[in-house]
């Protein structure tokens, strides 16, 4: 199997300038014992705090990480939905992961990677179309055969375009019309952006949907595995158990339940890590928090943040995860071209995981990506899942209340930065003022979505620059 990394990119594009990496720095006097392990903390145990503790533990060094919730994962935690536990949102892996595919082999699971067959369906007019063979493509009723070659145009030529620079500075509305016409506009891809982004489609730029393009229609390119994709034997808490364990063996350790409260830096080297009113002492500290805990418990004489008048706006999600004992959908992805369907669109997991997983059973998410000023925040569980449990009937007539298992409302409030004209431009810039100080998260994502995979990349990137950095002691006479 072809893997991509592409680390080069990511190591260009890195927006952290940790100033230990100059060669004044190295020469300064420093504890370089490479009999003593050096002693590194991270904040944070999501996906990007654990494939980070993997690497780091890899060195001569011991670890520990902190996570302020009861479960590792972060946005890829796993549910308990009652006779079996599954990813509390959806994820899914794609030919083309090369980074988190090498990760997953890394931590000894390759023989727990399955790939499946995806089907993508496009619901509109009340009627369901699949959209996986070139027949299908070209019996699909809204559009002519012209309208359609402009359409594989666009999605071929959008998934080889290389400088986002130049899409920060167009809407995705004007580069869609002048990429496939207005009429592909109007019939395909403006139902997906209402009903992925609302209104707010008209600010996005188009690297928004280049993302997307580039990583799901070029893993259907992928010569071994076309038209597949994949996920790990018992979800991603499969992964986080073993990174946990691996951890142990090599003598680090997971703090859960953990809020740090407080990291400042020591006269004599080092740094003070204040958490759950105790203190404890690191060579080395990485935060991959997001910004506004780095500001809230972290001394200014460790960072600086350049912000610039705009704020980013993240979109949330309220996702419906609904059980059942028979499946409702043959598609992975059914996109919605209805903007009156309470939810962006239907996730058929269950199309792709074996009913062994869930214990018989299937499991269908029903995402709405949401503002933060959005109504269904302030509203109770039971409120939003009438809403969508109605959009469900309607969607799904045969549906009857047999045939229902369970239901789970689940939400996260930041997921996915609104990629708004010039995106790049207002991403506050962080800049570490200590070299035994780190700093890394989605935040530096400038040209991608967020998703497993870039996280992985992103991991890799930083390593590649601090590896030899992280095995030195601390230095103690910046001040």
């Amino acid at each position: 199997m072809k893997q991509i990394t592409d680390l080069k990119e990511v190591k260009d594009n890195l927006p952290i300038k940790t100033e230990n990496m100059s060669g004044a720095i190295a020469d300064l006097n420093q504890n370089d014992n490479p009999g003593k392990n050096t002693r590194v903390a991270i904040i944070g145990g999501g996906l990007m705090g654990m494939a980070l503790a993997h690497r780091v533990s890899e060195l001569n060094t011991t670890v520990k990480v902190f996570e302020s919730g009861s479960q590792l994962g972060g946005l890829s935690t796993h549910h308990d939905y009652g006779d079996f536990s599954w990813d509390k949102f959806y994820h899914v892996i794609v030919p083309t992961d090369g980074s988190l595919i090498n990760l997953i082999k890394d931590i000894g699971l390759e023989e727990k990677l399955r790939w499946s067959r995806s089907y993508t369906g496009y619901y509109v007019d009340k009627k369901f179309h699949s959209l996986n063979s070139p027949k299908e493509f070209l019996l699909f009723p809204l559009l002519n055969i012209w309208d359609k070659v402009r359409l594989v145009f666009t999605i071929f030529y959008g998934g080889r375009i290389n400088d986002w620079k130049k899409l920060e500075r167009t809407t995705v509305k004007d580069w869609l019309i002048k990429m496939g016409g207005k009429k592909n506009f109007t019939k395909f891809w403006e139902p997906l952006l209402l009903a992925k982004l609302g209104e707010n489609y008209k600010r996005v730029s188009a690297v928004f949907i280049w993302t997307y393009i580039r990583r799901l229609f070029k893993a259907r390119e992928h010569p071994v595995e076309k038209d597949y994709m994949g996920y790990v034997s018992g979800g991603y808490k499969t992964v986080f158990d073993r990174l946990k364990d691996l951890l142990a063996k090599k003598g680090s350790s997971v703090m859960l339940n953990t809020s740090v409260e407080s990291i400042v830096l020591l006269a004599d080297g080092g740094l003070e890590v204040r958490y759950n009113d105790k203190i404890e002492h690191f060579d080395k500290v990485i935060f991959t928090a997001p910004i506004n805990i780095l500001e809230k418990v972290t001394s200014p004489t460790l960072f600086e943040i350049k912000k610039t008048d705009k704020s980013i706006e993240y979109l949330g999600v309220v996702c419906l995860a609904l059980v059942t004992r028979k499946p409702l959908t043959p598609f992975y992805v059914l996109n919605m071209g209805d903007v009156n369907t309470p939810f962006t669109g239907v996730i058929g997991i269950s199309s792709l995981v074996d009913q062994e997983e869930t214990a018989g059973n299937y499991i269908t998410y029903f995402p709405k990506y949401i503002p933060s000023d959005h109504e269904y925040w302030d509203m109770s569980d039971e409120a939003i899942r009438e809403i969508f449990m109605s959009g469900v009937r309607n969607l799904y007539p045969d549906l009857v209340d047999d045939d229902i298992v369970s239901t789970h409302i689940n939400r996260a409030y930041k997921v996915q930065p609104l990629q708004v004209l010039n995106y790049s431009g207002i991403i506050p810039k962080i800049k570490t003022k200590h070299p035994d100080f780190f700093i890394l998260n989605t935040s530096q994502f400038v040209n991608d979505s967020v998703n497993n995979n870039r996280v992985v990349q992103h991991v890799d990137g930083f390593m590649e620059q601090v590896a030899k950095e992280l095995e030195k002691g601390p230095i103690t006479n910046l001040r």
